[in-house]
């Protein structure tokens, strides 16, 4: 029998969060515990030593920016940024943050311009964040103003370093962080490059919505195939991710911290399941059809063995490729307790006019709203119920046991391992009695 784990530090009255310490169960392998999700103090942490460490974050896609002027607010982890074209045809990362009194001075989700202007001070910002104007800098008949050896050029926005692959940007605070190319390790570059393969994309629409819970369980959720087979009854019924199908669980062998769920789907449109596997899914309902099957049409125009891959790139990017519906989600922290995401739904400019239509009708799937995402939103915001209110303050993960990293089981929590084993790395937390 698990006990609750000790902790050092100043705890909360109200439930047993470390504020000053945490201590990671003896069982490290196998458990997790509560105050990972609920910890405000671990959160911040976080926030400094992932997001802000050295970590390639998804800001854009380069389809949203393609002009001279062209700019979107983003996020790196909690911290507003402006992605920008600069004049020069470069892509300008930058803190939405003036640097006078700390005005988002960008307001617009997306849009066009020439320069920043703050609205409190007017202070402006040219398409990199150099500051570029202050109002009676010199002060009004030889009175007040800034200082005489005050310089521009040491006032403007903090910038970040920008990478971009086949139109996808990454931006980074870190000056020793690795290639994005490195970053990634070649197995998920590889499946990266699946999606994008250098073709102009196009995108097709946004969703946006908060989830009550930490970040870090959507991370969890997609490496955690053993909930697809039960959650979610449609990915079953109509044959999208079965057990028994040919299927993976891919974790990178470098950190672990990058992956991919895969999956082939039979020709068949509605699964063929067995009746011994039908009673482990109490979600299962058979004789479901759809009304438009087109919606099932799966057009093959990749190079894989998989007709659904779903990717988490530390530590703020999910790639999603549903059978024909293309996305990327971007996790933006919100606290320890919530996160919002944004889903950026896109195809490729050389798509027909039926093709387009195709993506949009299976996009259905997909979003907040989606016949897969309500679930898992829902479920999330379950499980952060639990771990906020509950006393026995520890998860297990022992599924498929002394396994790490990838299984060709869907039946499986290896890939969860993984990621936590690097998690405790970077965050440097201790482990009871020094074990791993």
């Amino acid at each position: 029998m698990y006990q609750s784990q000790t902790v050092i530090g100043i705890t909360d009255a109200s439930k047993n969060v470390p504020l000053d310490g945490c201590v990671w169960p003896a069982d490290a392998l196998n458990t997790i515990p509560d105050w990972v999700y609920t910890s405000q103090p671990l959160y911040d942490s976080e926030m400094e030593k992932i997001f802000r460490g050295a970590t390639w974050n998804y800001v854009a896609l380069e389809a949203e920016i393609p002009n001279v002027g062209d700019y979107k607010r983003s996020y790196v982890g909690a911290t507003p940024v402006v992605v920008a074209r600069a004049e020069d045809g470069s892509i300008a990362v930058f803190e939405n943050r003036c640097a006078h009194r700390g005005a988002e001075f960008c307001r617009h989700n997306q849009g066009n311009a020439k320069e920043f202007v703050c609205p409190y001070h007017q202070w402006s910002y040219d398409l990199k964040g150099n500051l570029q104007g202050v109002p009676f800098k010199r002060g009004v008949n030889k009175a007040g103003g800034m200082p005489k050896d005050f310089r521009n050029a040491d006032h403007g926005t903090r910038q970040l370093r920008v990478a971009t692959r086949h139109g996808v940007v990454f931006a980074s605070y870190s000056d020793t962080v690795e290639p994005l190319e490195d970053y990634l390790t070649p197995e998920i570059l590889d499946e990266f490059d699946t999606t994008f393969t250098g073709k102009k994309l196009k995108v097709l629409g946004y969703y946006r919505n908060e989830l009550p819970c930490n970040w870090k369980m959507y991370h969890e959720n997609l490496k955690d195939p053993y909930h697809a087979t039960l959650l979610h009854s449609f990915l079953v019924v109509f044959g999208l991710l079965v057990a028994g199908n040919k299927s993976t669980m891919f974790a990178d062998t470098v950190h672990g911290r990058h992956g991919f769920m895969g999956s082939a789907k039979s020709e068949d449109k509605y699964a063929s399941v067995s009746e011994e596997n039908k009673k482990e899914m109490r979600s299962f309902h058979d004789g479901l059809r759809l009304q438009d099957e087109r919606f099932l049409d799966f057009v093959r125009e990749f190079d894989s063995p998989w007709s659904v891959t779903m990717m988490t790139v530390w530590p703020n990017l999910i790639v999603q490729r549903e059978m024909n519906t293309l996305g990327v989600r971007q996790i933006i922290p919100n606290g320890p307790n919530s996160m919002v995401m944004q889903w950026t739904m896109f195809g490729y400019e050389d798509d027909t006019p039926e093709m387009q239509r195709h993506r949009l009708r299976q996009g259905n799937l997909m979003g907040p709203a989606g016949f897969l995402g309500l679930e898992d939103n829902e479920a999330m915001k379950f499980v952060q119920e639990g771990v906020r209110r509950s006393s026995t303050g520890i998860n297990h993960i022992k599924l498929d046991p002394g396994r790490v990293g990838t299984s060709e089981s869907l039946i499986s929590e290896a890939a969860i391992r993984a990621m936590y084993i690097y998690y405790r790395q970077v965050m440097g937390l201790p482990v009871e009695g020094g074990a791993a």
